[in-house]
């Protein structure tokens, strides 16, 4: 039969096969002799750029770490080997016993007008460490002292009325440098003020502990100064305020720093050791005190602002 449609090849056999591939995949030779360079691919520079990028983020990390390992040993921890009582005697410590800082300067000049430190405390709770700074003040400044009761205490202990000694004013005002009035009053907690007009109220006994001792003019460097601040806030809120677990504590670390120095920074009173010692005293734990810590409180026993404040205990 013959086809119904007569179609003429497109391709003869020898041009089809021409353009046929001879494998699927090219994949490079295995079996290439040694010494003969492998053919050099291309690289992608937008990766390559990122492969440099990568390279000099681990190297600043790197250098990073390096830097913070360093630095935090030289951190002082609770478990640290890092002992600063080298750079604690290094510090020069001025006695107390000399000339007093620049009231003007660090009060403001008021001209005519006594510079009078006002302070509202509970007689439930004297503040002892104010006292004692008080006692320290007078060996320092012409202090004008008045102590009066608020209409909100119903009574003071005469003891109270009269922890100031029996003062005799015998100058004139204007002949004074500073004036230290107390005031028995109703209050959760000590306040200050030596401005009435341009300043808010201090709270707290440790913060105006703070107050009143920097007006000896007494000059420390920063781990000192740090150190200080810590024991004082230990001492009101642990020592004073909180646990028998928390005192046990305390009692421990201040017997291990007494058992490198005399005092609880460096070889010096300073706040540290008013306010603490204040905290045992109130608190009744000075009998049960380590051998260190009660070495001490006869050293501060020793100094007569001490002395003065343990008959107000009495």
């Amino acid at each position: 039969m013959p086809a119904m449609y007569k179609v003429r090849p497109l391709h003869s056999a020898g041009v089809l096969a021409e353009h046929l591939p001879s494998c699927m995949y090219a994949l490079p030779n295995l079996h290439r002799a040694h010494g003969t360079a492998a053919p050099q691919e291309e690289v992608d520079p937008s990766l390559q750029a990122l492969e440099c990028r990568q390279e000099e983020i681990l190297k600043r990390l790197y250098e990073l770490k390096s830097a913070v390992d360093g630095l935090s040993k030289m951190i002082q921890t609770p478990d640290a080997d890092f002992d600063v009582t080298n750079i604690i005697q290094t510090d020069e410590f001025s006695p107390l016993a000399t000339n007093g800082a620049d009231l003007d300067l660090m009060l403001g000049k008021d001209y005519g007008a006594l510079k009078d430190v006002v302070i509202n405390a509970n007689p439930s709770l004297p503040p002892l460490s104010l006292l004692v700074i008080h006692s320290l003040l007078c060996e320092r400044y012409k202090i004008l002292s008045a102590v009066h009761t608020h209409s909100s205490v119903k009574s003071v202990p005469e003891n109270l009325l009269k922890c100031f000694g029996e003062q005799t004013k015998q100058q004139p005002r204007h002949e004074y440098q500073l004036g230290f009035t107390l005031i028995w009053k109703d209050v959760p907690k000590p306040q200050m003020k030596f401005s009435i007009q341009t300043m808010c109220p201090i709270e707290g006994e440790g913060n105006i502990a703070r107050f009143l001792f920097s007006l000896f003019g007494q000059k420390y460097n920063a781990v000192t100064s740090t150190l200080i601040d810590s024991w004082v806030d230990t001492a009101i809120f642990q020592l004073k305020e909180g646990s028998s677990k928390e005192r046990g504590a305390v009692l421990r670390s201040m017997n291990a720093a007494l058992g490198k120095s005399s005092w609880l920074v460096g070889n010096e009173l300073t706040l540290a050791d008013v306010v603490a010692w204040c905290a045992l005293q109130q608190t009744g734990a000075a009998n049960a005190a380590p051998a260190n810590v009660q070495k001490w409180m006869k050293s501060c026993e020793n100094l007569a602002p001490f002395s003065s404040v343990m008959k107000l205990l009495k």
